[in-house]
C-alpha cells in the first residue's frame, strides 16, 4: 500500500477545497455488506480492469439553497456541483496518472436523461455504493448516503485508480435514525422500508415524478434530503 501517495492525494484534495475524501478497496465490491447489492458487471474493476483503488470525494449541498427544492435555484446548484465533481475527479485522475497508475474519473451522472431512466431506472456506477464502500457515510431510508458532516446532503464523484492506496475503514454505526420523515414527505412515494441498512426505492415512481418536473426545469427533486 501506498501511504505516502495517499497523503499527497489528501493534500491536493484540501487544497482544492474537497471536504470529504475516502478510499476504497475494489475487493469490497465483491463482498457485499447487504443484499440487495449490484451485479459484478457494475464492479469498479469490471469498468476497469487493473483497477485497485476506488477514490471517492464529497461536496456539500447548500441547505439555504437545498430548503427552496424543488426549484431552479436547486436545479442549478444540482449541475453546478455535478461539473464541479467531474473536473475535480478529473484533475485527480490525472494526478494519479502522472504518478505512474493508470486511473479514470467516473462520471457523475451516467444515465443519459431522465426518459432513459423511465425506462431503465439505473446508472452504469453507483457513487453512492463507492462512498459507502470508502467510509464516508451509511446508507438511509431514503437510499441515499449519511455523512456525519453534512447528513444526506452531498454529492459524491468517482476515480478508478490502479495505485494500491491504503483504504479507509468502512463505517460500522448507522447514521439513520429512522424517523421515517422522507417516508412521509416524498411526493412521489418513492420510499418503502425493510429491514436492512438500504432502504428500498420505486426508482420507477421517482424517475416519473423527475420526469414531470423537468418539464417545469425545476428538476432534481431534493425532497428526500432535505
Amino acid at each position: 500500500m501506498d501511504q505516502h501517495l495517499k497523503q499527497r492525494l489528501l493534500t491536493k484534495c484540501r487544497d482544492m477545497g474537497i471536504p470529504l475524501v475516502g478510499v476504497a478497496d475494489v475487493r469490497r465490491w465483491e463482498d457485499p455488506p447487504f443484499q440487495p447489492w449490484m451485479p459484478p458487471e457494475f464492479f469498479p474493476h469490471s469498468i476497469f480492469p487493473g483497477a485497485k483503488s476506488v477514490v471517492v470525494i464529497g461536496l456539500p449541498v447548500q441547505l439555504p439553497v437545498l430548503e427552496t427544492s424543488p426549484s431552479i435555484y436547486y436545479r442549478d446548484m444540482y449541475n453546478l456541483l455535478n461539473s464541479l465533481l467531474d473536473q475535480y475527479s478529473y484533475i485527480i485522475a490525472e494526478f494519479l496518472n502522472n504518478e505512474g497508475f493508470p486511473s479514470v474519473f467516473v462520471p457523475r451522472d451516467g444515465y443519459g436523461s431522465i426518459e432513459v431512466l423511465l425506462e431503465r431506472p439505473l446508472a452504469f456506477f453507483s457513487h453512492r455504493h463507492a462512498a459507502y464502500c470508502a467510509g464516508l457515510g451509511t446508507f438511509g431510508i431514503n437510499n441515499m448516503i449519511l455523512t456525519p458532516e453534512y447528513g444526506p446532503r452531498v454529492r459524491f464523484g468517482s476515480i478508478i485508480t490502479t495505485a494500491p492506496l491504503p483504504a479507509d475503514p468502512v463505517r460500522d454505526d448507522n447514521l439513520c435514525i429512522r424517523c421515517m420523515r422522507c417516508v412521509r414527505m416524498c411526493p412521489s412515494s418513492a420510499l418503502l422500508t425493510l429491514d436492512y441498512p438500504e432502504g428500498i426505492t420505486d426508482k420507477k415512481a421517482c424517475a416519473t415524478w423527475s420526469a414531470s418536473l423537468h418539464r417545469k426545469y425545476i428538476s432534481p427533486c431534493g425532497i428526500c434530503i432535505k
